[in-house]
């Protein structure tokens, strides 16, 4: 009897530190996906003016559009020095936001399209917002998982045991048209590509 009651012990002491050990892990990955999404934001605060400048000199007229691109690299660089994901992920919308309006400048004049400057640019930004979107990813799914390990039963009674508490993740506004689905969103895009 004292050996059946030794091992229950046992297998509950070894489910509690391994599930001690899983918030713990949980959690540090959830900051490492933070730092990444301020790593990401620096490489794009660091490589867009070395592109911007390089493309500059093709695009004088829409001069703008890269006034505004150095505003939001310099509230991604601000964001960056506070540590707030919610920040970062802020600062980095007013950079995504650009991001049509020079395509639309670059597909208005074709001859822009052809210089590498341009299109190293547009390049660049496509692939930085492509890897802070995955980022971005990343940390809302290990939210999910820390916080849906603080409401299931066994791992909660561990998780309150030992103080964890609920992570906060990305906000997104409660309501607004991204949340809408509109009636031609649902319509098969019809491709034509010109002869």
């Amino acid at each position: 009897m004292f050996l059946i009651i030794l091992a229950i012990v046992a297998v509950f002491v070894i489910y509690v530190f391994s599930t001690y050990n899983k918030f713990q892990t949980v959690k540090t990955r959830i900051e490492a996906s933070i730092q990444e999404i301020g790593n990401q934001l620096k490489r794009q605060a660091d490589l867009i003016p070395n592109l911007e400048s390089s493309a500059k000199a093709f695009l004088k007229h829409e001069k703008e559009i890269f006034t505004m691109l150095a505003d939001a690299r310099k509230a991604i660089n601000a964001a960056i020095k506070e540590g707030i994901p919610q920040k970062m992920v802020d600062a980095s919308s007013k950079l995504q936001e650009l991001l049509p309006r020079l395509s639309v400048v670059v597909e208005d004049n074709p001859e822009l399209r052809a210089q590498e400057p341009v299109m190293k640019l547009m390049d660049e930004l496509r692939d930085t917002a492509d890897k802070v979107m995955y980022a971005r990813r990343t940390l809302i799914d290990l939210v999910a998982d820390f916080n849906r390990m603080l409401l299931t039963v066994p791992s909660n009674i561990i998780g309150n045991l030992f103080g964890f508490t609920k992570q906060e993740g990305l906000k997104m506004p409660a309501g607004g048209e991204h949340l809408e689905v509109k009636t031609e969103e649902t319509k098969t895009p019809k491709v034509k590509l010109e002869e």
